[in-house]
């Protein structure tokens, strides 16, 4: 039987390798570092992140390639900074997902003040010891 061939845009797989991308927690460690900062060498991320230079080195190649993170050469030392135009698209891509996702599901993202009755109730009807997964 075989099996059917899917298809997918150019524009979904550029989000899914930016997604990859973060998908470790080094990364996104050092993301927020060079959020937080105008620019960064690897040794300023060394020292914040309490990694070794090669493994900085790496995942900020993995970011760079991914085009989350920029860098320009600066003499002797290369100098690193978020691509903040990329993270903001992706962040409203991730956004725009979960927004058509969970339509009629899920609370609205900051919530609007209002409490979800309804789940606490379903709670207090659960023998006890019982979780959700």
């Amino acid at each position: 039987m075989k099996e059917a061939q899917q298809e997918f845009s150019e524009s979904d797989g550029m989000v899914a390798r930016k997604l990859a991308a973060l998908a470790h927690p080094a990364r996104l460690r050092l993301l927020r570092q060079l959020g937080a900062a105008d620019s960064c060498c690897v040794k300023d991320l060394v020292h914040r992140a309490g990694l070794a230079q090669s493994t900085v080195s790496q995942h900020l190649k993995v970011l760079v390639d991914a085009d989350l993170v920029t860098f320009r050469p600066e003499r002797q030392r290369s100098r690193y900074t978020i691509n903040a135009p990329a993270v903001r698209a992706l962040a409203g891509v991730i956004g725009q997902t979960l927004d058509h996702c969970c339509v009629g599901c899920c609370p609205p993202a900051g919530g609007d003040g209002q409490k979800d009755t309804s789940r606490r109730q379903d709670a207090d009807a659960r023998p006890a010891g019982h979780k959700d997964i």
